[in-house]
């Protein structure tokens, strides 16, 4: 047999591909190509709370960037294509768990830095309760006990890259001291007031009950989540920016942010009954950064106990007054990852570190870019579409 036989039976053979193998051919292509595109460059994300109002509002479609910060390779590479961790209409998991690969971070454009708008995995995502998602499944246990929350529902657990995905503003980095005090955050000795794109509480004083409650939302403030102490008087969520506008209504006597007083606020990071925090009064907290030495004690091990163990992957026990790092007594620490502080900027409607505490840097997915559709679900017809927010930066 000859050269010019084998030649003409390959291009036989080429030409007896048919139209079902080409459409096979082609979605395998596309297939891979987004994924690539997905795990290594940029990935599509949407809002679905108004923890980020007034930065992000629900119905936002953004582009989060995987080479912001350096693209994470894949912790758990056997998975089906473009669904996170469970599958459309059956509910099984979309994934293979029996092959973990350790965390790597390929090289990125810059480090995450203070106020960065931040996609992460939720960090107490870790164990699911499947029928009670939300709370987490460590808010269950709290509240009710272990063997009663393992005995009501069914229970899996999920590797890192796999746990739902968070967006929040990064409030503090590895190294970092925050704490909070009447509602306003304090980084290293230095107050960080919340910004006109954040919410927080205010109380609103009127002169007269008798108003048209429309001017407040031509405003931007939403009436119906408005709750009434008096006759007279509200209490709104708003930015510092709506407040001011408010405060020049010939009809409102005073506007005054409202945070919670201090005291004891339940289901708080660290979950420690020696400190009484709430949400607007917290603190300080010393947020871990790779390679910094912890003294490890009955005042420290509430806020660093869960990293040491879970997140680092150390077996943690205490044996009388006594804490032992892998059978071997410790009387410190030296953290191995950076870690964060992630916080909502519709601080009374976000459930961020001040319920689960840092957020370590091989649980960060990307930074968020921009919005390149925003959808109204509550709009008209023609007003569903938000043109004013289409590929708007997120700052």
């Amino acid at each position: 047999m000859n050269y010019k036989f084998w030649q003409k039976k390959n291009n036989a053979e080429k030409k007896k591909k048919t139209k079902t193998r080409e459409w096979v051919d082609a979605i395998v292509f596309a297939v891979v190509a987004a994924t690539i595109i997905r795990v290594f460059f940029i990935e599509a994300y949407t809002i679905p709370s108004g923890s980020m109002e007034r930065s992000l509002l629900v119905g936002d479609f953004l582009f989060v960037s995987k080479v912001n910060y350096g693209a994470r390779i894949p912790m758990t590479p056997v998975a089906f294509p473009f669904a996170h961790h469970t599958m459309p209409i059956t509910g099984t998991k979309a994934y293979w768990d029996g092959v973990q690969w350790k965390y790597h971070r390929l090289p990125g454009l810059s480090e995450i830095k203070r106020n960065d708008v931040v996609v992460f995995n939720f960090p107490e995502g870790d164990t699911v309760a499947l029928e009670n998602q939300n709370p987490s499944y460590y808010d269950l246990v709290r509240q009710s006990g272990r063997e009663a929350i393992n005995t009501q529902y069914h229970v899996t657990s999920r590797p890192v890259d796999k746990r739902e995905n968070y967006i929040k503003r990064c409030i503090g980095i590895g190294g970092d001291v925050i704490s909070m005090k009447n509602g306003i955050a304090n980084v290293n000795g230095k107050d960080e007031p919340i910004k006109s794109t954040g919410m927080m509480p205010y109380k609103i004083e009127l002169k007269t009950p008798n108003v048209n409650f429309s001017v407040f939302e031509d405003l931007g403030l939403k009436t119906a989540d408005m709750q009434q102490v008096s006759a007279d008087t509200y209490i709104a969520n708003s930015s510092p920016e709506i407040a001011e506008e408010v405060k020049k209504l010939d009809f409102v006597k005073s506007i005054t942010m409202a945070p919670e007083a201090p005291g004891a606020d339940g289901g708080l990071f660290p979950h420690d009954p020696k400190r009484v925090w709430n949400v607007d009064n917290f603190g300080p907290i010393k947020i871990p950064a790779k390679g910094w030495t912890v003294q490890i004690d009955s005042n420290t091990m509430p806020l660093y106990y869960r990293a040491i163990r879970t997140y680092e992957g150390n077996k943690v026990e205490k044996k009388g007054n006594d804490w032992y790092i892998n059978d071997k007594i410790a009387t410190s620490y030296t953290f191995k990852m950076n870690y964060y502080w992630m916080m909502g900027d519709n601080r009374h409607q976000s459930a961020d570190s001040r319920y689960w505490g840092f957020v370590p840097e091989d649980h960060v997915v990307g930074k968020a870019l921009f919005i390149w559709m925003s959808w109204d679900g509550d709009g008209s017809f023609f007003s569903k579409i938000r043109w004013s927010r289409l590929f708007k930066g997120i700052h």
